[in-house]
């Protein structure tokens, strides 16, 4: 299997000595895990000749809020220093669980890169089939070639959410699971309200996930009407910090949407401030 949006473990394996192919370790630990080591994870087993796409390290440090995208200048030169060249194929993969791999894959088409895939199942599926695995950090064998060429459509600031949210000329898709939106729990994150931007729909990200995969897209189409969402219709997707929103926009794609955008500061933004709305009123 070798799609658009996903390959398959026996794919890759064949093609795993191609040089027109680029392997991504893009792993990352959830919130509540901060205190794992995942570069040290990294070293301590990947897929053969994959780099580490580390996702909290190429993040705007700058900005208070988590993993918020960085300046396509910065991003440019990290890719080139990892070794990344933005005209290869670049299958980036995570845990298996179809967490962070989606967030790494919207990031690179962000910013350029010309094929982007997941690895289906990720590094458990790997695992699963006794492929080998590499330890050690892997050094980039020379300089890549990455331009940046940042398309800022596909992200939506706070401004254009709380616009949304009022006249609903976007759809907002929370990722968070239903517990959270609903504001029946805690969040993960401290000092964060509990509850969901007014307006928006809540499709859980791992309702959208099988086996480190997308579910069917007949599937996927069922889920999204449950939850009142049109794919035809403008999206802003959101959650916790803008890493699982990007599973939803990875689905929608899946179904031929166009008009696709990523709420990077999430709930970690809309969540921490006095002077925004919240439902369901606290």
């Amino acid at each position: 299997m070798c799609t658009s949006l996903f390959v398959a473990s026996e794919w890759l394996a064949e093609h795993i000595n191609d040089p027109e192919i680029q392997i991504l370790d893009a792993r990352m630990a959830p919130p509540g895990q901060e205190h794992r080591d995942v570069p040290g994870e990294y070293r301590a087993g990947h897929l053969p000749g994959a780099l580490f796409f580390d996702i909290e390290a190429l993040s705007d440090h700058t900005s208070s809020l988590p993993h918020m995208m960085p300046r396509p200048e910065g991003f440019a030169v990290a890719m080139r220093e990892l070794g990344v060249h933005d005209d290869r194929h670049l299958v980036v993969y995570d845990e298996g669980d179809l967490f962070s791999a989606p967030r790494a894959w919207w990031m690179l088409k962000s910013f350029g890169a010309r094929k982007v895939s997941i690895l289906a199942g990720g590094l458990a599926g790997w695992q699963a089939e006794q492929r080998p695995l590499q330890s050690g950090a892997v050094a980039a064998p020379e300089e890549g070639e990455f331009n940046a060429e940042f398309d800022t459509h596909v992200v939506a600031r706070l401004t254009e959410v709380l616009l949304a949210s009022h006249e609903g000329g976007a759809q907002v898709v929370d990722a968070r699971p239903a517990a959270r939106f609903n504001g029946e729990v805690d969040e993960p994150r401290p000092g964060l309200k509990r509850g969901h931007i007014p307006g928006s729909l809540n499709m859980p990200w791992g309702s959208l996930v099988e086996q480190g995969a997308l579910k069917s897209p007949e599937a996927l189409r069922a889920l999204f009407a449950q939850q009142g969402i049109d794919p035809q219709r403008p999206v802003i997707a959101s959650c916790g910090s803008g890493v699982t929103a990007a599973v939803v926009l990875l689905a929608l794609t899946e179904l031929g949407a166009q008009d696709l955008r990523l709420y990077d500061g999430a709930w970690s933004e809309w969540g921490s401030r006095d002077d925004l709305p919240v439902a369901p009123d606290a």
